[in-house]
C-alpha cells in the first residue's frame, strides 16, 4: 500500500489553506514543496531490531531442541532466517523510497528516490508542462525542455488527478501559468 506524507511547516497559514497536498518550505521565498512517501509501517532501524529479536528467540529454540537430541532443527532454522533475512532486506530497501516536488520562484526541482538511486530533475517553471500520463489514473507526468518525469506511484490513482491540478495551480500563482493538455497553450491565470 502506498500514501502521502505531507510535511506541515506552516501548516496554520493562509498560504498554505489552498494546498491539499503540499506545503510551504519554512525557507521564506514563498517556497512549496511536495513530499510523497512509500506506506511503510517499520522503519529500517526498528526492522533490524525486530529481525534480531527474531533471530534470538528463533535460535534460542533451535537451540533447545537441538541441546535434546533433535540436531536438524538447527540448520532448518538457520536457513529460515536467513530467507526472512533477504525478504526484510529487499523491504528496507525500498522503506526510504519517495518523491519530492519543489517549487521555487522561477524554478521546479522533482527528486525520485528509489532504493538507492536518486535522479533529480529541473525545470524552468515558466516552461512546465503537468498532466496525467494517459489518463486520469495513471502517474502524473511533467515536462519541459526536452525533459519528463512522472511522479505519484506512493499516492492513491484517485487522487494523482487532484495533486496534478494542485501542481499547475501553484506554477501558475508562482507568476507563470503552466501549460496543459487540455488548452495546449500557457497563458496567466
Amino acid at each position: 500500500m502506498s500514501s502521502l506524507s505531507v510535511q506541515a511547516f506552516g501548516a496554520g497559514s493562509p498560504a498554505n489553506a489552498a494546498l491539499r497536498f503540499g506545503s510551504t518550505t519554512g525557507l521564506g521565498d514563498g517556497s512549496l514543496q511536495w513530499l510523497l512517501r512509500r506506506n511503510c509501517s517499520m522503519t529500517p532501524p526498528q526492522l533490524v531490531a525486530f529481525y534480531l529479536s527474531l533471530c534470538a528467540w528463533s535460535l534460542a529454540i533451535a537451540g533447545a531442541f537441538w541441546w535434546r537430541g533433535a540436531t536438524l532443527v538447527m540448520p532448518f532454522a538457520s536457513l529460515e532466517l536467513l530467507a526472512v533475512g533477504a525478504a526484510l532486506f529487499v523491504y528496507a530497501r525500498h522503506a526510504g523510497d519517495r518523491e519530492r516536488v519543489v517549487l521555487k520562484p522561477g524554478r521546479l526541482t522533482v527528486e525520485c528516490t528509489l532504493g538507492s538511486r536518486t535522479d533529480q530533475v529541473e525545470f524552468a517553471s515558466p516552461w512546465v508542462r503537468v498532466e496525467p500520463a494517459h489518463g486520469d489514473g495513471s502517474l502524473i507526468e511533467i515536462s519541459g525542455e526536452g525533459k519528463r518525469v512522472a511522479i505519484g506511484r506512493f499516492i492513491r490513482p484517485e487522487l494523482r488527478r487532484a495533486l496534478a491540478d494542485e501542481l499547475r495551480t501553484a506554477i501558475r500563482r508562482s507568476g507563470v501559468a503552466p501549460a496543459t493538455s487540455d488548452s495546449g497553450t500557457r497563458g496567466l491565470v
